[in-house]
């Protein structure tokens, strides 16, 4: 799908809005943009139709099943390259392991990573200079309608240097604008925008300019390449040496194992 003249006169009819109409134009264009992304992963879960209780029991259950496989052996025998295309870095870009992550940010799951997991992985390998994590947006809004607006708000602060601060403010507040109307969690999104301290007029320009869409697209397309199916995703390693793909919240321990067998070949 591509945005024809319409929708970039759209787009130009946007910034000259004042700064409420525009967010509201704005997600009338995510919404639209939004539709194609649903049509490419429509889901038979029924998220009305299971209990959080489930849905955390079967992810607990997937996660000691790939625990007890020995999660080094899926090293492959030949290099594989995994793209970090240009997307957010957290940590050092010349660190030795890359982790590249596909992730949703209305997706539960992935907050618990970020919350639990990545903790640990900044203060023993991120801060110690010996891992990076690279950051690409995988937003299924079949299921989470947010996270499309979400992802450019993610992108847009990256655009001021504020990637990880954004980042960390929608998942550590995701329920507060997980369930909200999405006229309701751009206008948080904006607020948050304020809370770290952005050009708030540069951050609201771009969160209704739609210009980070095609770059979502370009993860989304990237990910099914590597059979992503779900959030999050994760391919640990570098270039040389390949990438081992751990699926689903991981704890810290299943990261452990993978990067400390790396860093000793």
């Amino acid at each position: 799908m591509s945005f024809d003249d319409s929708e970039i006169k759209q787009h130009e009819v946007i910034e000259k809005k004042s700064k409420p109409n525009g967010l509201i134009i704005g997600l009338i264009v995510a919404v639209g943009v939004a539709a194609f992304f649903a049509g490419m992963y429509a889901s038979s879960m029924n998220s009305n139709q299971i209990s959080q209780e489930d849905l955390d029991d079967a992810i607990a259950k997937l996660e000691l099943k790939m625990l007890q496989n020995n999660l080094p052996t899926n090293q492959p025998s030949l290099p594989v390259k995994i793209s970090a295309d240009d997307d957010p870095i957290i940590g050092d870009p010349d660190a030795p392991i890359t982790i590249i992550e596909f992730s949703d940010f209305q997706c539960p799951f992935c907050a618990r990573f970020h919350i639990q997991t990545l903790p640990l992985l900044l203060d023993q390998y991120i801060d110690q200079g010996k891992v990076k994590l690279v950051f690409r947006d995988f937003p299924i809004q079949s299921i989470h309608p947010n996270a499309l607006p979400a992802s450019v708000a993610a992108e847009c602060a990256d655009e001021q240097g504020k990637f990880k601060e954004m980042h960390d403010m929608l998942f550590d507040n995701q329920n507060q604008w997980n369930n909200q109307e999405t006229v309701d969690a751009l206008s948080m999104f904006s607020q948050y925008a304020t809370q770290i301290q952005l050009d708030q007029e540069t951050f609201d320009s771009c969160l209704t300019s739609g210009r980070y869409i095609d770059e979502i697209r370009k993860d989304l397309d990237d990910g099914r390449s590597y059979d992503v199916t779900g959030t999050p995703g994760f391919f640990v390693g570098n270039d040389e040496i390949g990438y081992v793909e751990l699926k689903g919240a991981q704890p810290f321990e299943s990261f452990k194992k993978v990067i400390d067998a790396q860093l000793e070949t």
